[in-house]
């Protein structure tokens, strides 16, 4: 039998299926009541309401809670060993078991207060980036029991349902350090449903004792994962036997089965290459989870409003960060906000001028105002929209112009209105449909890395990666190409590939602003992800002969035709190092520790001389010089500034 429990105007009611039509049982009668009589009770209760005559209602038309919509308690178990090896894999841990997980069959609890129907929304857990799903299936108990065998266990099962065992995966990640189980990471939804499916009904799938379901699980209408239950390397029975020693079960206690390999999406995660990853679930996504036997569950995601913030305690034994002063000199008061640095023309500014902490820009004309980039997460970017208001309500936003790929340039892209016409090189669009999965940056805040964690956690753990939506370019342009904006002229030049494949500047010359991007760090450290170095001293050149006195650059404080100058000087010294290093025969790696910066060893995130001196030596000899790759020269850089 499939029995069901459904939503009516006067609370839930138990009810059995018959050909798609739930008949009801008595009123009052919970399924959870039922099935602590007993396997006979409980179907001589469904053949009762069969053959009554009371109304049936059409399946499709009900409203199904979960089976047991709120359960006396959830266990989660561990029951298929390869999705652990997997997750290890996928975190970049060894695929390798400890002998405690062929030694006991692994569970944590889960919350029965958030248990959830088969076609419930789902809402992300607040302060989530990572939210992934679970195909299971679960276990129910029936009449309980103690100190059970495990053959005891099997009958003691009443039914089984499909379980998803939704995960905050950042969390998770984030809560591990306190080694005493899960908490915040899985707590948010357990769905259960549609049916609880007797024993008796799924004998035709069983294969050795053990229920040989096929499953899969799809995002959106794709696939992201198939399997069979029967790859289970602990039995339901051997689970409950355990969980049951000096523990008293109850009718209605849930076990999970743990994850199908393959069916989440953790498993197909993968540190190396993060740009493959399809991404975590984001609102709207539609999840749809099919078991063999037991039906379907159809669930929509919905975003959730910020968590309230908890001010961390002091800790005693944490070395203190070091002090982060941008010293550069300012042609204005470099602090956070709006700035006017021209005849209608603004800057937005956020110090340090560290990772993240990026500049933008506004130009007004008449009726129409223009933006220049957006920020790195959605609250700092509808923070300076907002403060921008004085402005755009009278002057609305018609363009906005993307100077290049980097999320603290593009991640804030999705809240500008829809006629709003973002712009970009065509190359910083097709960077952009390669980019990493923005909340994958969250990795910083969340993994364990070693001995470089605090470093990326100082660098990272101030910003929110929730609920970004990369938002692609309207308008693609190549070389140069001149805007009207409410009758001003403003002129975007690509003078990439420099720090990125493509990097524009906005010159509005009426006023002479410049607006350099990522072509200019004031104060702190340019990098070159891209190169060739002798391209961005040429865009230095080339930024000087628009004559524009001052020039906002992507990070750190306003400057002046200066402040150009410095960073070609920098890049100058840089190119001047490696040659030198390359020639006396050193390896990248030897030419990191003899480099000497100079007078630029004060500007701040100076260990960005670590990709820096890669680049050239890749300039130099392409084929000699191994590319580790972004994540390995991050961790460089890293140590260097930890020593």
């Amino acid at each position: 039998m499939r029995w069901v429990t459904y939503a009516t105007d006067t609370g839930d009611r138990a009810g059995v299926i018959g050909e798609d039509r739930i008949h009801p049982v008595a009123p009052g009668v919970s399924l959870i009541e039922l099935i602590g009589r007993g396997a006979q009770e409980l179907r001589a209760a469904g053949e009762e309401a069969l053959a009554s005559r009371a109304p049936a209602v059409p399946l499709a038309e009900a409203r199904l809670r979960a089976p047991i919509p709120r359960p006396p308690s959830v266990r989660d178990c561990l029951c298929f060993l390869d999705h652990m090896r997997n997750c290890r894999q996928a975190t970049g841990r060894p695929r390798t078991l400890e002998d405690a997980w062929y030694e006991i069959p692994a569970f944590y609890f889960a919350c029965p207060s958030t248990v959830v129907g088969p076609y419930d929304d789902v809402t992300i857990p607040p302060g989530c980036a990572w939210f992934d799903f679970e195909l299971e299936i679960a276990a129910v108990i029936g009449p309980g029991g103690r100190d059970l065998t495990p053959e005891q266990a099997e009958r003691h099962i009443i039914g089984y349902t499909v379980y998803n065992d939704w995960s905050a995966r950042d969390l998770q990640l984030r809560e591990a350090p306190l080694a005493i189980g899960q908490a915040k990471g899985k707590d948010g939804a357990t769905t259960l449903g549609p049916f609880l499916v007797t024993p008796d009904e799924l004998e035709p799938y069983r294969r050795d004792g053990r229920l040989a379901l096929r499953v899969e699980a799809t995002v959106n209408g794709r696939t992201v994962g198939t399997g069979r239950t029967d790859a289970m390397d602990w039995s339901f029975g051997e689970v409950v036997s355990y969980a049951s020693r000096g523990v008293d079960l109850v009718p209605g206690d849930v076990f999970g089965s743990g994850t199908v390999p393959g069916c989440c999406l953790v498993e197909h995660l993968s540190l190396a290459e993060p740009a493959a990853f399809p991404g975590w679930l984001r609102d709207g996504d539609v999840v749809e989870l099919t078991v063999e036997g037991l039906g379907g569950t159809r669930q929509s995601v919905r975003a959730s409003a910020a968590p309230y913030r908890l001010a961390p305690r002091h800790n005693p034994d944490r070395r203190p960060a070091r002090p982060r002063v941008n010293r550069a000199p300012s042609k204005l008061p470099y602090t956070r906000g709006l700035h006017e640095v021209g005849a209608g023309v603004w800057a937005w500014l956020l110090p340090d001028g560290g990772y993240g902490w990026s500049n933008a820009g506004l130009v007004a004309g008449q009726g129409a105002s223009l933006l220049v980039d957006t920020l790195f997460d959605l609250p700092l970017t509808a923070e300076m929209l907002d403060a921008m208001r004085v402005v755009t309500d009278r002057h609305p936003l018609t363009h906005a112009v993307i100077t290049h790929s980097n999320g603290d340039h593009t991640h804030g892209n999705q809240l500008l209105d829809e006629r709003v016409r973002v712009v970009a090189a065509e190359a910083t669009c097709a960077e952009m449909r390669h980019e990493m999965p923005p909340e994958m940056l969250a990795a910083a805040q969340v993994m364990d890395m070693g001995p470089v964690t605090p470093y990326f956690r100082e660098r990272f753990g101030a910003f929110d990666f929730g609920g970004i939506r990369l938002r692609l370019p309207d308008l693609t342009y190549d070389g140069e190409l001149t805007l009207d904006v409410g009758g001003r002229e403003v002129r975007v030049m690509n003078l990439g590939p420099a720090h990125t494949g493509a990097d524009s500047v906005v010159h509005v010359p009426d006023a002479g602003v410049l607006f350099a991007g990522d072509l200019l760090f004031v104060g702190c450290t340019p990098i070159v992800w891209s190169g060739p170095i002798a391209n961005w001293i040429a865009a230095c050149d080339a930024m000087l002969a628009t004559g524009a006195e001052t020039i906002v650059p992507g990070h750190g404080p306003v400057t002046d035709p200066d402040g150009i100058r410095a960073v070609r000087g920098y890049l100058a010294h840089v190119v001047e190092q490696a040659d030198a290093a390359h020639a006396r025969g050193l390896s990248f790696a030897e030419a990191v520790r003899a480099v000497d910066l100079g007078e630029y060893a004060g500007w701040l995130d100076s260990e960005r001389i670590v990709v820096n001196l890669h680049r050239r030596y890749r300039e130099l000899d392409p084929i000699g010089t191994p590319d580790p790759g972004q994540l390995a020269l991050m961790a460089m850089m890293a140590e260097r500034a930890l020593s």
